[in-house]
């Protein structure tokens, strides 16, 4: 049994990270919390507080860390007795802070993949790059370490390899719809860090088609579907973490995501991007001073935890899976919808944040638990699903399944 959780970052996830961590602290223990900027993490702390989310009476110490220093991440995670690391700072930490893990015996959980700042849509599959290397050294040193335990990636391949397990025989594609049909009421915002939103959809858009991996670019191919809840929603092909593991572990031949965007945000991107505003090299400027065009964008925009007092609507994201059962064909939609409003009411953050954070800390529960403590790297579809999801029901993100039975809550005992 693992016990205590070291936070690392100071963001909207990590907020959410916290009020959930708090909730379920007679099974997680104490809980730290570690960004650059400590009096963020006291503000999240404070949050906790006023909330009311500790579970139990208990003290939540806030640091400052600088998580690309590995020895310095090493000495927190010992100081604070922590055996769980829940790393919801930015993607460029992500091999600095799984160095940490590995050297020191803890179980390690992000919730997306690493990333370098000077490369942009890499050469896939992405997780190949960086976190895959490790696969042998955490099988070796029976090291727990599960990547992209967010919503997208996390919570959609555990619905895919649901529907793999529960639904068909053979699946022919798995479609991530991901919609936010929300509203923050700002002239333009992104709903996570600017920079790696930015990043996204800035190169090559990689999808995993007829077995083999396709580029197409931004805004490119575009599909329109009516959803649960949020209605006719346009989604356009976009690259993303989950198809990267997808792809090697599901034996299905086509796996692409999908993400809902409005003209308003496809016109301001599209200025950016042709301005070069949104290139991640460095420029000189006329008097000298050298900037990342990327990161002066990110500075300007509102920080997306700003967003969450004043954010109104819902978001659904699940899995459109198609194939065949018992010789028939088959379609079944495997979806959550989240809403702004009672998420800011809980913890202090917008849908975004929530869907985001809430998982890995379901992760963490189950890893406390032995369930999924597998010693050995894994991505989320790799492992039991129904437990995962089971969790996630409890902790404010119910799984529902559309299907020719219609449009139900999942069931956990099927």
């Amino acid at each position: 049994m693992k016990k205590n959780v070291l936070i690392i970052g100071a963001g909207g996830v990590a907020k959410v990270v916290a009020h959930k961590c708090a909730q379920h602290n007679d099974e997680l223990g104490r809980i730290a919390i570690a960004s650059r900027n400590i009096s963020k993490c006291q503000a999240i702390i404070d949050s906790v507080k006023a909330k009311g989310s500790l579970k139990q009476p208990a003290e939540i110490k806030a640091y400052a860390l600088n998580a690309l220093d590995i020895e310095a991440t090493k000495a927190l995670i010992r100081e604070t007795e922590s055996q769980i690391v829940i790393n919801v700072g930015s993607a460029f930490l992500n091999m600095s802070v799984l160095r940490a893990c590995i050297d020191t015996g803890v179980a390690y959980l992000d919730t997306a993949i690493h990333e370098e700042p000077g490369k942009i849509c890499e050469t896939p599959p992405w997780y190949g790059n960086y976190e895959w290397k490790h696969l042998e050294e955490c099988q070796q040193k029976n090291i727990t370490a599960i990547l992209g335990v967010g919503f997208d990636p996390g919570v959609v391949n555990a619905y895919a390899a649901l529907a793999q397990q529960e639904h068909f025989d053979r699946i022919d594609s798995i479609d991530i719809l991901d919609v936010n049909a929300g509203s923050h009421g700002k002239y333009f915002a992104t709903n996570f860090d600017p920079e790696i939103n930015f990043r996204e959809f800035t190169g090559q858009v990689w999808s995993w088609q007829d077995s083999q991996w396709t580029s197409n670019t931004m805004f490119e191919v575009k599909r329109t579907d009516d959803l649960p809840v949020v209605g006719s929603q346009n989604l356009y092909l976009t690259g993303h973490d989950e198809v990267h593991s997808l792809s090697k572990n599901l034996d299905v031949p086509n796996v692409r995501f999908w993400m809902s965007f409005g003209e308003h945000y496809i016109n301001v991107f599209t200025v950016l991007r042709n301005l070069g505003l949104l290139s991640e090299q460095p420029v000189k400027t006329a008097e000298g001073l050298e900037v990342v065009p990327l990161k002066v964008v990110k500075a300007v925009l509102p920080d997306p935890a700003s967003l969450a007092p004043g954010y109104t609507g819902k978001t659904c994201i699940g899995d459109l899976v198609k194939g065949s059962k018992n010789g028939q064909p088959r379609e079944v939609f495997i979806y959550n919808v989240a809403d702004h409003e009672e998420a800011y009411a809980e913890t202090d953050s917008q849908g975004i944040s929530y869907t985001a954070g809430v998982p890995p800390v379901a992760a963490a529960l189950l890893v406390a638990r032995g369930e999924w403590d597998v010693q050995r790297m894994a991505n989320v579809e790799e492992l039991p699903a129904k437990p995962f999801l089971k969790a996630l029901d409890l902790m404010g993100l119910p799984t529902r399944i559309k299907d020719e039975q219609g449009d139900r809550p999942w069931d956990a005992k099927a």
